[in-house]
């Protein structure tokens, strides 16, 4: 299912990567994250600009931190049910979002979900003054392949380049934290063979397997993590999140693991592992600890 509403049918704000000073945000406006065409851009469909729709807390009630969100779809969609109401969910508990329209197959494959995302969490960050946001609590959560996208911006991350033009680039990519619910994470066997042909091809490389396993790329410098996984999940193994929690735990890399019987793939937000995940965000400052964990 398509992420629709305004992400996917409502006007567009273009917005000038070379400006030094960000519009006031308003809720629920959809921002492009790039000022003309983005790289690789094939058309000007909205399925075609990469944007950012936003999500503010109610007034008083923000922390300062901020959250990209990915919606899953296997990398040819964007689920309804993973995109709006979790920005949502994010401002009641005192953290902006901004949901990501990443472009897909079968129009889009590697490198373009990933340079959406790394874009996103630069924008953020490059803007945060403006914003009144912390540019050292700036996460990212995806679900399902959108976990996926999520693991690649954590672990195939850019730096800063203070040379460039474009003052969006002058921040890292970077994420502070990430969020994974029931995640694709590797490329090779026991992942998820429509999210690999949709997003390297059914022809892909063993050394592109291999990049974009990313339970092979994790470092000391991996952000923290939270993830959820279901063991009764059909689609996506719940192998995938062990492997990244093994990963992580031999990097040293901090990590909350939900695991469990905690039903079927694609369950989106459930008390199963919002309340746990809240009380996380709460203790590393993002959340507001002043708003009951949902």
């Amino acid at each position: 299912m398509r992420l629709k509403l305004a992400l996917a049918m409502g006007i567009t704000m273009a917005f000038c990567a070379g400006c030094t000073t960000a519009p006031k945000l308003k809720n629920e406006q959809i921002i492009n994250l790039w000022p003309d065409k983005a790289p690789g851009q094939l058309a000007d469909t909205p399925a075609d600009i990469p944007a950012i729709q936003v999500y503010l807390p109610p007034p008083g009630k923000a922390t300062g931190a901020s959250f990209v969100v990915c919606p899953g779809g296997g990398y040819g969609g964007l689920a309804q049910h993973e995109g709006p109401v979790v920005g949502r969910w994010f401002a009641d508990n005192g953290i902006t979002a901004f949901v990501l329209r990443y472009r897909l197959a079968p129009k889009y494959h590697h490198p373009a979900p990933l340079t959406d995302a790394q874009r996103a969490i630069r924008f953020v960050r490059s803007h945060s003054k403006d914003w009144r946001l912390d540019p050292k609590r700036i996460g990212i959560l995806g679900f399902s392949a959108g976990g996926h996208l999520t693991s690649t911006a954590a672990t195939h991350y850019i730096p800063a380049d203070p040379n460039s033009d474009d003052p969006v680039e002058r921040v890292s990519s970077r994420p502070d934290l990430q969020i994974l619910i029931y995640p694709v994470i590797t490329m090779g066997p026991g992942g998820h063979e429509g999210s690999k042909n949709n997003l390297l091809g059914k022809d892909a490389s063993k050394e592109m397997i291999d990049l974009f396993s990313n339970e092979k790329q994790v470092t000391k410098d991996t952000p923290p993590a939270f993830l959820m996984h279901s063991v009764s999940d059909t689609a996506v193994p719940v192998g995938n999140s062990d492997a990244y929690t093994a990963a992580l735990k031999a990097a040293g890399v901090p990590f909350e693991y939900v695991r469990g019987e905690l039903g079927q793939h694609g369950v989106g937000l459930q008390k199963t592992w919002t309340p746990q995940c809240i009380q996380w965000l709460q203790s590393l400052t993002f959340a507001n600890k002043e708003v009951e964990a949902k």
